[in-house]
């Protein structure tokens, strides 16, 4: 007599759970960001993993060490439409140099911008919506194949961003933050060891730098962000403060 088959079931549990995320931290405390790294694209600790770049003021470090490990990497880079040239001419020039094989550049959907955002000034009066549908939701398309993020955030870039662990849950991704425990001289040492070239907006006073509407020079004694949607209260995007698949889902 056969034996039965076995019935085939699905599993629906998240791909990570908490108790993943403390065991990471955890093993982690204490490792190099290069360690890190070599773990998590060498040895494909955490899966399918993607970069998510906006090869801004403090980009070329973080790609610097990626590229090291393994330059095909999946890298990100959400082309909202509304980036200062310089940015974009930044993106091309550092791919090349660190020999960066499979750079994506992610667009918006263009019938919801139409929708949405015809005239292009949502910006000017709804910033939340602005990035909703220019970063977010492009994200989340983007981030469907993959297991895991890597992230350039830092602890003293805001105090936003200054507890934050090397790893954190994302939805049901992963999201790794492998230079959060490091300080500004620490980049500005590694950048000039490694020579590599710095954004051009800097020398104009941008300390960090994102859309060219909202984005403006810093003042001495402000935090790297201060300049990022001055006069709002807002300080992130949206790809860093929620579930990027969830939330953009739940705005349907």
């Amino acid at each position: 007599m056969a034996s039965a088959r076995p019935i085939d079931t699905l599993d629906l549990s998240p791909r990570w759970s908490p108790a993943d995320v403390a065991r990471l931290n955890d093993r982690f405390a204490k490792s190099d960001a290069s360690d890190l790294l070599k773990a998590v694209l060498g040895d494909g600790l955490l899966g399918r993993v993607a970069v998510v770049s906006s090869f801004g003021a403090e980009s070329a470090v973080l790609l610097d060490l990626v590229a090291a490990v393994d330059p095909a990497t999946p890298v990100l880079f959400l082309d909202t439409g509304r980036h200062f040239a310089e940015t974009l001419a930044y993106r091309d020039t550092l791919a090349a140099r660190l020999g960066l094989s499979d750079v994506r550049v992610i667009a918006p959907d263009p019938a919801e911008i139409a929708k949405r955002d015809a005239a292009g000034e949502r910006w000017s009066y709804d910033p939340d919506g602005c990035c909703d549908i220019r970063k977010v939701r492009p994200l989340a398309r983007a981030l469907a194949g993959f297991d895991a993020s890597i992230t350039g955030r830092k602890a003293f870039q805001a105090a936003t961003r200054a507890a934050l662990p090397p790893f954190e849950l994302d939805g049901e991704r992963l999201k790794c933050n492998p230079l959060i425990a490091w300080s500004k001289d620490r980049l500005d040492a590694h950048a000039a060891a490694r020579d590599l070239p710095r954004h051009p907006l800097l020398e104009r006073g941008y300390g960090s730098i994102g859309c060219a509407p909202c984005t403006s020079t810093i003042r001495p004694g402000e935090d790297p962000r201060a300049g990022r949607w001055r006069g709002f209260a807002k300080t992130e995007c949206g790809i860093h403060t929620s579930d990027v698949g969830a939330a953009a889902a739940a705005r349907g």
